[in-house]
Order: C-alpha cells, then sequence, then structure tokens
C-alpha cells in the first residue's frame, strides 16, 4: 500500500509536467498553427505541417490526459517521444543548456510511465 504522500507526489508531478508543457509549449502551437506550420522544423523527415501536428497531440492532447490522470502511462508515451527528439535531434548540435529542458520534460514522463496516475486521477484502469 502507497502511502498518501507518495499519491500526493505523483499529483503535483502530472500537474506540474502536464501543465507546464500545455500552457508553455503545446498551447502557443495550437493557436498558431496555420501561421507556422509551414515553417516548423522536421527533424525526422516527416513535414513541418505534420511534425507540428504530432507536437501538438502531445503537447495540448496527452499533456491534458496526464493533468487530468487519464491513461496517464498511455498519455505520457508521446510526451517522451516527442522530448526524445527535441533532445536528441533537434538540438544535437546546440550546447547542453538547449537539451535541458526536453531532458526535465523526459525524465518527468519516464517517472510517470513508471509509476502511473496515482490515487487521485480521473481514470483508475490499467494504464494509469
Amino acid at each position: 500500500m502507497k502511502a498518501v504522500g507518495t499519491d500526493i507526489g505523483v499529483l503535483i508531478l502530472r500537474v506540474t509536467a502536464g501543465g507546464l508543457m500545455l500552457f508553455n509549449h503545446g498551447w502557443g502551437k495550437l493557436m498558431n498553427f496555420s501561421e507556422s506550420s509551414a515553417n516548423f522544423p522536421d527533424p525526422i523527415g516527416l513535414g513541418s505541417s505534420l511534425s507540428m501536428g504530432l507536437a501538438i497531440f502531445s503537447e495540448v492532447f496527452c499533456a491534458a490526459l496526464v493533468i487530468l490522470g487519464i491513461a496517464t502511462r498511455l498519455a505520457s508515451i508521446p510526451l517522451i517521444i516527442t522530448m526524445f527528439v527535441a533532445a536528441f535531434i533537434f538540438h544535437w548540435n546546440d550546447p547542453w543548456a538547449k537539451k535541458e529542458m526536453a531532458l526535465l520534460f523526459m525524465g518527468m514522463y519516464l517517472s510517470l510511465l513508471c509509476l502511473g496516475g496515482g490515487r487521485y486521477s480521473l481514470y483508475k484502469g490499467k494504464t494509469n
């Protein structure tokens, strides 16, 4: 049986990681899709619009699921992939400081992949 403090810690982790991603990164991309999609970076060769669409999917939709604790483990996977691409492909030649934020987010999402959503989540199914 987990201690209440552990469940509160997972809640804080979910809301922090999901909220910062959604509001500081994903929301701006979503609101500016039509203006920015043609010039969005295409680090893995899928095309700028599709790359931006995938980033928006993970940074908005999956981040919202993480915040709410709905399918937390499943929702964290696209976020992990997005942060991996950001750190190790897009920022590959950049200094460490440019990779650091993506790596911090990736660490939080890897933790949520292992922990699940915790007691204070909206969905307590197998993926939580």
